[in-house]
């Protein structure tokens, strides 16, 4: 009798770690076939919509930013974004070439936390990054380094490395120095090459098998690898502007789970954003280097192994270190103070491409330019019930494995998604049932 074939089996997950959040899962299984999966996460709600009411356009990057303090970044050009658009201001190339630069630096520091610290342990069969510097110190130092580089991006741009505050609705507040910018070039051009190997490191694991036909959802811009900027597109036809978000996407409410999901208006099921997403849908607008690199990894145009997000994350790095480095390298000082801006009514949109996946923004604004309803779309949200998807087929394919491995394996399938669940313990709880 084989282990799936046994009439009852329990399996406990006591604690999740390396995730932000906390969470437990529930596996059915009868006759050797999953019955249910239940991904349940318990968030408890932090209001920042509501904080955001009644408040000035101009305090809503500073307040969205502290979200996230891996990804402050993406909340604070999104919630920007969002305010230009409802007031009709035009930010121009300079200010958005330097926001494209600290973004890349965010980008650097999330991908290298998440793939070095985070999720290279499941694959080297260790419970954490201490264990890994014991055995392969180069390694660890490597990612160290690289995650300094992109803090420094950030810090240089935004005057500091977590929550930066030289970040306004419009702009900077300050332009920063050409020569404080020209001195990353350097540090820039060894991490191109430290980014390489990063990719070739990662493409040399060895990930389970499992694929999944997803329908990819992320930002595409003609001329750029999506960052920033671009239109909403998908693996099935949609393109769409960031204002019809709403009418194709949506969140519900389960009973399982305190954490909203995100589905397709259509019914047509779950999707998925963050790296495979972007990588299927935008490989054409890799540089030249990061496209090579990603066929030297074994990646094709598109990757539908989830497991393989971590090689697609190193082929990121590698690109927004390229980027990084293009953009210091033509650096010009910005007008500053920029022109003053008018408040007034109106609705906005914004979107940008945190490390994890789409983040996006809707604010109404009365007469005052003070907020009148916020709405807010963060990655992670998006993705739980394709997580959730995830684990019914990877619990399928792997009912065969011992406790302890099955476990791992579900763990290891969560942490793909590099999950922002929420500041709280880390903590899931996994029970297999069997009969």
């Amino acid at each position: 009798m084989t282990i799936a074939e046994t009439a009852s089996r329990t399996i406990k997950v006591d604690a999740l770690a390396r995730v932000e959040g906390e969470g437990a899962l529930t596996v059915r299984v009868k006759d050797g076939v999953i019955t249910d999966v239940k991904f349940r996460i318990f968030e408890p709600p932090r209001f920042f919509e509501a904080l955001l009411k009644g408040r000035p356009y101009s305090d809503a990057p500073d307040i969205t930013s502290r979200i996230c303090g891996i990804c402050p970044v993406a909340y604070i050009a999104g919630a920007s974004q969002a305010m230009e658009d409802a007031l009709g201001v035009d930010i121009g190339e300079g200010v958005r070439k330097l926001r494209r630069l600290m973004y890349c630096g965010e980008w650097v520091e999330s991908h290298v936390l998440h793939a070095y610290l985070l999720h290279a342990p499941d694959f080297l069969g260790m419970e954490d990054a201490l264990q890994i510097a014991k055995v392969h110190p180069e390694l660890v130092e490597r990612g160290l380094q690289l995650k300094k580089l992109g803090n420094r991006i950030i810090e240089v741009i935004g005057g500091r490395a977590i929550h930066p505050v030289n970040t306004r609705v419009g702009g900077f507040y300050k332009s920063p120095r050409k020569a404080e910018v020209r001195a990353l070039i350097e540090p820039l051009k060894r991490a191109v090459d430290e980014s390489l190997a990063t990719v070739r490191v990662f493409a040399g694991l060895e990930f389970p098998d499992y694929e999944h036909d997803y329908t990819f959802v992320a930002l595409h811009h003609d001329e750029d690898y999506a960052i920033e900027r671009g239109r909403l597109v998908s693996n099935r036809g949609l393109d769409i502007p960031v204002s019809a978000f709403e009418e194709h996407f949506d969140e519900e409410h389960v009973r399982h789970s305190t954490a909203l999901h995100g589905v397709m208006t259509d019914g047509s099921g779950p999707y998925m954003v963050g790296p495979l997403a972007r990588y299927a849908l935008n490989h054409a607008q890799l540089s030249p280097l990061a496209r090579q690199a990603a066929y030297d990894a074994g990646l094709g145009p598109v990757e539908r192994n989830p497991f393989k997000s971590i090689v697609v994350r190193a082929v990121e790095v590698l690109y927004a270190f390229e980027e990084a480095l293009k953009l210091a390298e033509r650096y010009e000082e910005l007008a500053i103070p920029a022109p003053p801006i008018a408040p007034g009514a109106g609705r906005g949109h914004g979107c940008t491409e945190a490390p994890r996946g789409l983040c996006w923004h809707r604010y109404d604004l009365d007469g005052e330019g003070r907020i009148t309803h916020a709405r807010i779309v963060p990655p992670t949200a998006q993705n739980q019930k394709q997580i959730e998807r995830d684990l019914w087929g990877v619990v399928q394919a792997h009912l065969h494995l011992p406790d302890e491995q099955l476990k791992w394996r579900c763990e290891q399938a969560i942490r793909n998604y590099d999950p922002c669940i929420s500041c709280a313990t880390h903590f899931l709880t996994l029970t297999v049932e069997r009969g």
